[in-house]
């Protein structure tokens, strides 16, 4: 963390989905004038309002929200993209003297903020085309060959970053790891960081994930991918492989197994979390405040009071 009081503060709330990390910045809120600014891939789609949890209008009261539901789903919204946009809203709220509070559960996007992006240039569309247009194996194939160190560091089945790095290699003569030693636009430089980490215990995090989309089928779940789904857009979209949509799209499908198709949303949804806890507890520095503690009514108020505290104080 950095400690400079020099520098403008970020609040950083970071964790697997249904950890509790809305509802946390939202009492931190209570006590701070924040702005509460997106860090969730899924969050900030117009069409996945329900899907993705996203803030209620009462919680939208509380605080100023930004990122949230701007990106028609139409289009493919990236880490970089993001980035770009959240540094102006926290610019902005810098601006407004209050403190931006960063709250999401994708680590690319968190990442890409603070440490920036390789500058990589634009990729050649026809190499594209050709790139994505490869059946899964033929393409980890052409990896091995191409770009062997970013082949052995990804799975075979992990498709979009296998054509990633294939198609940079194709269309720049370099390998995405040269790239990569170079990074440029992060601010975590800039700003005086308090991070905090949730990482509640999974029995508790896998029920409140098995809760969430029980509630997001009773409000309205199903109607809103099914207005998604007539929309007719590419199935390779981001928005389309959201974690839930193609589970609900199934169950649209054929309504006599639902209840399979609620199972396997309910694990999609459970190894989802399970990824991004593994992703949590590793990835971001030892000295980001880590929670293990589940967030309930009881103490909630008491560790923003704590996060208020590290963020003004640090």
């Amino acid at each position: 963390m950095n400690s400079n009081p020099e520098k403008p503060p970020l609040v950083l709330i970071v964790g697997p989905t249904a950890s509790g990390k809305s509802a946390l910045a939202l009492a931190l809120s209570r006590s701070l004038p924040v702005t509460i600014v997106n860090a969730d891939a899924s969050q900030v789609y117009r069409d996945l309002n329900i899907v993705s949890a996203r803030p209620t209008p009462e919680d939208l009261r509380c605080a100023p929200h930004r990122l949230f539901g701007h990106v028609d789903g139409a289009q493919s919204y990236s880490a970089a993209v993001w980035a770009a946009d959240a540094r102006a809203a926290i610019a902005k709220a810098h601006a407004s003297w209050r403190v931006p509070v960063v709250v999401g559960g994708t680590g690319l996007y968190i990442r890409t903020l603070l440490d920036g992006i390789a500058p990589v240039p634009e990729i050649d569309p026809d190499v594209r085309k050709a790139v994505r247009a490869l059946a899964v194996e033929d393409g980890y194939a052409a990896l091995l060959k191409e770009d062997r160190g970013a082949a052995e560091r990804l799975s075979p089945n992990d498709t979009t970053r296998v054509a990633r790095a294939l198609e940079v290699v194709r269309s720049t003569g370099r390998p995405l790891s040269a790239w990569h030693g170079k990074r440029i636009g992060g601010i975590g430089d800039q700003v005086r960081l308090t991070p905090m980490v949730l990482l509640p215990p999974r029995e508790w995090l896998f029920n409140r994930c098995d809760a969430r989309f029980e509630a997001m089928l009773a409000s309205g779940g199903k109607d809103e991918v099914a207005a998604l789904l007539n929309r007719g857009l590419n199935p390779d979209l981001p928005v389309m492989r959201a974690i839930g949509v193609r589970e609900i799209a199934a169950m649209l499908a054929d309504p006599a197994d639902s209840a399979r198709s609620i199972a396997n949303a309910k694990i999609a949804t459970r190894q989802y979390a399970k990824r991004q806890f593994t992703w949590f507890r590793n990835q971001p520095p030892a000295d980001w405040f880590r929670i293990n503690a589940q967030l309930d009514n009881d103490n909630i108020d008491d560790l923003a009071i704590k996060l208020q505290h590290m963020a003004l104080t640090d």
